[in-house]
Order: C-alpha cells, then structure tokens, then sequence
C-alpha cells in the first residue's frame, strides 16, 4: 500500500478529520538522512503533522514547520504543500536513545521541552502567516494538538507515530488530526474523548495494516466518517541544479571568481534531500557571466 491521505467529515459534518499513512514518505526521509531511530520517530512525526497541515492548505500555498526544543537533535524543519509533498531533515541525525519508561522510542528527549514550535504559511500574499507556540511535551503529537488550539483557535487532537524496525528502517508511521467545528454537540465531543483515550497507538494501527479510512472509524466509530477528498503523499524536495546555480550566481562574480580560484569547482548539497550538486570550472565560468549581466 502506498501512502495516502484521506480529508473526511463526521457526526454529520460536526467533526473535521484527516489520516495518512507516511510509511514510505518517512522511509525515503530515513534513507536520505541515514537518520537513528529516535531522530527516524521525531523527523517522521514532525513530517506526518507537516503533510496533513498541508493538506489544509489550497492551490499553490505551501509551510514550513519549525521545531526547537533544545535537545540534542537540533532543529526540525519541515516543508509541505497543499498536494501532499512533504521533506524534512533534523540538524542532527544520527541522536539515538534507550527506550523511555513505557517501552517507546524517546522522542522527548531528542527534541527537548524548553523551545517553540512555529509553522509559517506562504499563502501567495505580500505577508506570510507565522504561529508559534511553546512546545508543552516535546513527544510532538500534543505539541501539534497546542498549537491548533492556541494559534489557530480551532480545539484539535493530534496523533502521530513512528515504528522503527531493527535495521533502522521505516516499520509503519502515520497519523490523525480531528477537528471539532463550531457548534459540536457536548455528546460528540464525550464519544471522541472516550474513543481518543481508549485507541491503541497510531503506528500500531497502522502496523496492523488498518488504512487511514480505518484508523478514522477506529477513533471517530465506525459509520460516523464520511470520507470526502483522497490524496498520493510523497517525499519530494523542490531542489534542483538549476536553483543550486540561480543561488550561486546571487553570490556575485567575486565569489564565483574565488571558487574557481581555490577550487576549479564547486560542490552544494541540499539539507533537505541531501542530494550533492556539482559544478564544473566551466559551469563556474558560465554562471559568473551571468553574475556580471545582473
């Protein structure tokens, strides 16, 4: 099964709900950043929460997800856009740690809890949108939840997880973001608690091979989802060589120049996808023309 989102309504269109599956999504991220296990379940959760906030998203608007906690993974940064493309990297990848007390991969401690969380959203306009909001647990899925409710007032449950398989490679992640909207029952919101604190995990829903349709009737009750829109999810990084030589030629013919000097090429990699870029002298020559016509 490839990964996918579904966006749905229920209890008659008073509950906003998205799930997706990001197993291969995660995998690819894992694989490009050779991350450990407890940087593989922070990136991944961070990556899960950044695709479904995307999803929210119209046309070509796109954000950014920003986490600094303070602990010694470093920052996450994610990007994600309206079309279920996501990337990401954790400044430092290889942070691993024993088990935390019940049994799960310590992500709180790789992230930290004395930071922020801040998504900024490029809606096209003049002035980007940002929120942020101080991260309460560090474990990401509660912080996400803090940050619906605070910045964009809208009371929301967030679930996220990542399994790791021995070999460090990706056994199953994904998530779920319920939404009341105004005007809710007080019944329905019970029911939702009530199934949100009895559920199991949502990485072992989805170990269990339970689809996001699934795991949407496993916390909303089954027959109260009504499934409306379906969308492919992948890694995938907007860079290229030709943006790499756009970047180079804003460094100025100097700079060009003294690569040329020093080197007689040039190398970038991109933080996001790792994929290394390289320049040639005579691409260098080149890219300082263009240099000196700006």
């Amino acid at each position: 099964m490839s990964d996918y989102l579904v966006k749905s309504l229920a209890y008659g269109g008073q509950v906003r709900a998205y799930a997706v599956r990001t197993t291969e999504t995660v995998g690819e991220a894992q694989k490009r950043h050779h991350t450990w296990p407890t940087a593989s379940a922070a990136l991944g959760r961070a990556m899960t929460a950044g695709v479904m906030l995307g999803s929210m998203l119209k046309g070509e608007e796109k954000l950014t997800i920003k986490i600094e906690g303070g602990g010694p993974i470093g920052v996450i940064l994610v990007d994600s856009n309206s079309k279920g493309e996501v990337r990401g990297y954790v400044t430092n990848p290889q942070t691993h740690f024993e088990l935390n007390q019940y049994g799960k991969l310590d992500v709180a401690r790789a992230v930290g809890t004395s930071g922020t969380l801040s998504v900024v959203k490029d809606l096209g306009l003049k002035e980007h949108f940002a929120g942020q909001v101080p991260l309460i647990s560090g474990e990401l899925g509660d912080d996400f939840t803090y940050y619906l409710v605070s910045s964009e007032q809208v009371p929301s449950s967030v679930g996220v997880g990542v399994l790791v398989n021995p070999d460090n490679t990706i056994l199953a992640a994904g998530g779920f973001i319920i939404q009341l909207m105004p005007g809710t029952e007080e019944k329905t919101v019970e029911e939702i608690e009530k199934r949100l604190s009895t559920i199991e995990p949502i990485s072992k829903l989805i170990q269990k091979g339970l689809t996001p349709e699934e795991i949407l009737e496993e916390v909303l009750g089954e027959g109260n989802v009504k499934v409306i829109d379906k969308m492919p999810v992948q890694f995938r990084c907007q860079c290229s060589k030709e943006r790499i030589a756009n970047a180079i030629i804003s460094l100025g013919k100097e700079e060009i120049q003294a690569m040329i000097d020093e080197d007689g090429e040039a190398e970038a990699q991109c933080h996001f996808c790792n994929e290394v870029y390289h320049f040639s002298k005579d691409e260098l020559e080149e890219l300082k023309k263009s240099a000196m016509k700006e």
